[in-house]
């Protein structure tokens, strides 16, 4: 096993300097979130001396290869440093830019649009896009995380078709993919990888058996109700209600059928699955995999939801939070 890390100055008086550091780096770790985060990367450095041309900042870029394979390109937002000659370092992958704010509105737009405007403005590297068909009758977005917009491009596209889809940075190229497009020949659980795993069902977070979405009428002046319930699991868990507008623009007939898709992905117990196994680098979240986990009946692909993969000397270990749907 072969971990590479590498430093390239972007200010100063070596611009564009590339050093390898990897001798200096200890524990690191390379953590990715399916939606809603940046990936990052954190490691703890020895204290070089630095020099007019060695010199670590903000902003430098870190880039990480194991055993010749890339696995992260990103960009220094944080450096702690005391009086002991350990460094720490937190980079983070050209998601993180996503975290500005900023006033969109959209109108008949598919997620990949949305995507490759906000890209463009933003002067971020695209790699491979897919094309998410879906055109999104409205989005109109005031002073939103550029990513949180993205995301609800992309639930929306996931709510009206089932389809759903990952966004990640490749080695600094922004990706979109879908999630059944991710799959891995590869089997972590009984007798594979795994060492422990932890099993949870929740109705706390995103689960609802009651649904109304709502729509203003400009014609009539009333607000207009559409409602679907599941008595039985009301009766089990007491009411969990989803409230949401739709866009103005939608039928009756969309609306129904909108309906009908959140009432089916969301009234039912949420399964998590947390699993701790000896590293496989090819796994990252939005990924599919196959996880056997005979005691509870699991054998099936599921959604990595986050990934973390831990490089401690020669050891190399990953924790896995899966969806279970």
């Amino acid at each position: 096993m072969t971990v590479a890390v590498k430093l390239i100055n972007r200010q100063g008086a070596s611009t564009d300097a590339e050093w390898d550091i990897s001798e200096l780096v200890g524990n690191l770790s390379w953590k990715t979130t399916r939606i809603g985060k940046a990936g990052s990367l954190s490691f703890t450095m020895i204290r070089p001396v630095q020099t007019a041309k060695f010199t670590y900042n903000n902003g430098d870029i870190i880039r990480v290869q194991f055993d010749n394979k890339n696995i992260f390109h990103g960009y220094i937002f944080s450096i702690d440093e005391g009086r002991d000659e350990a460094v720490k370092i937190t980079a983070y992958d050209q998601i993180r830019y996503l975290m500005n704010t900023d006033t969109y509105v959209f109108k008949g737009v598919t997620a990949t649009e949305v995507l490759q405007r906000i890209a463009k403005d933003f002067g971020l590297k695209l790699g491979t896009v897919a094309n998410t068909e879906y055109k999104i009758p409205t989005m109109s977005e005031d002073g939103q995380k550029l990513l949180d917009i993205i995301c609800k491009a992309i639930t929306l596209t996931y709510s009206n078709t089932g389809r759903d889809y990952c966004l990640y940075d490749d080695f600094g190229a922004l990706c979109l993919r879908g999630v059944n497009d991710m799959k891995l020949d590869l089997i972590v659980g009984d007798d594979s990888l795994m060492y422990d795993y932890q099993v949870s069902r929740s109705i706390d977070s995103d689960t609802y058996n009651q649904i109304k979405l709502y729509k203003d009428n400009k014609n009539t002046g009333k607000r207009e109700i559409y409602m679907a319930k599941d008595s039985v699991n009301i009766k089990r868990w007491g009411v969990l209600q989803l409230y949401q507008s739709v866009d103005e623009e939608m039928n009756k007939a969309q609306i129904s059928e909108l309906l009908n898709s959140l009432a089916k992905l969301k009234n039912r117990e949420t399964k998590t699955l947390k699993v701790n196994a000896i590293g496989d680098i090819r796994i990252r979240a939005g990924m599919r995999v196959r996880i056997v986990i005979s005691k509870y009946g699991v054998d099936q692909a599921l959604l990595v939801d986050e990934c973390s993969h831990d490089f401690a000397g020669t050891e190399h270990t990953m924790t896995l939070d899966l969806r279970v749907v």
